[in-house]
């Protein structure tokens, strides 16, 4: 995956659930953002409905109102970053003074979340001479890979139950981490739609092989049944929307498109021969390997003639 999809991820993820992003990266600050309180993205860009596709942007401004009044308005800038080493604390300085210049605030509050933890983060800039000092710039630094996954694992936060695969756990506690954060998104996630967009993202940062989803599926075979019983939904949905064109090409074009997406959330990236594969593929040979994917163990299952 290119560097810029977790930037991408991350941003689909925090304008989703704004509230509990906020709850979760920056906790002092965001005391007392309750139901009441208004959350707006500054840019005001629309949604994805898919993660990894494309924003302009990779940093997430959020103007958080109380409209009662009670609190003045407070400007969260949420950057992502997936390797320390590219951060920039002038970068976001200079980035954080000019958008606060632009909002006419000097509330601003910059979080930064590290996918990877790094001892030369640098956490705090200062601009002087030998006897003065004339700026001072620090930030709330969120790092994922430092953070104890058992402190989340029962978390009714939503964001913090999707990044527990991002988080600091013994190898041994791989499924469970995993199983944690389906289970998180299962229980928190009254939406079909999303429950099916953020399987992808627990499954991109969790990364399970085959033994792995395997034994998954034999401690924690009621939640493996949910997944399954989405997955099937998920290719109802294409083949419901292919169908609704009225035309063959289009319904392959659907087919096409929901079983690449599977194929990849299920066994990683597809190499050049496979996607091939797909593209060059009947109707009748779409909806058969798409059947196939719900009891396929390995990539070359989905693709067997029985």
């Amino acid at each position: 995956m290119p560097p810029s999809s977790h930037d991408q991820n991350f941003k689909n993820l925090i304008l989703d659930y704004p509230r509990q992003a906020l709850e979760f990266f920056a906790p002092a600050e965001a005391q007392g953002i309750d139901d009441s309180v208004r959350i707006t993205p500054i840019r005001q860009e629309q949604l994805k409905e898919r993660l990894g596709d494309r924003f302009h942007e990779l940093d997430v401004p959020l103007l958080v109102e109380w409209p009662d009044g009670r609190r003045e308005a407070l400007l969260f800038v949420l950057e992502e970053e997936s390797d320390p080493a590219r951060f920039s604390i002038h970068r976001l300085a200079i980035y954080c003074a000019s958008l606060a210049e632009t909002c006419k605030t000097d509330r601003v509050v910059p979080v930064v979340i590290f996918l990877r933890s790094g001892t030369r983060i640098r956490k705090r800039l200062e601009l002087g001479g030998e006897h003065t000092s004339y700026l001072r710039f620090h930030y709330i630094a969120c790092v994922l890979a430092d953070t104890p996954a058992d402190d989340w694992l029962d978390s009714p936060n939503l964001v913090a139950r999707l990044n527990l695969p991002n988080m600091n756990w013994p190898r041994d506690k791989k499924i469970e981490v995993y199983a944690q954060a389906i289970r998180g998104l299962l229980t928190l996630e009254p939406s079909i739609e999303k429950r099916l967009k953020y399987m992808d993202f627990v499954d991109i940062y969790s990364a399970l092989d085959d033994n792995e989803r395997r034994l998954y599926a034999e401690c924690y075979p009621q939640e493996n049944r949910n997944m399954a019983g989405l997955t099937e939904r998920l290719l109802t949905q294409g083949r419901q929307q292919g169908m609704a064109q009225g035309i063959q090409q289009g319904m392959q074009r659907g087919e096409l498109a929901v079983l690449t997406r599977l194929l990849s959330r299920r066994f990683g990236p597809l190499d050049a021969r496979t996607v091939e594969r797909l593209q060059n593929a009947s109707s009748a040979e779409l909806e058969r390997w798409a059947d196939n994917i719900l009891d396929a163990r390995t990539l070359d299952e989905v693709f067997a003639a029985h």
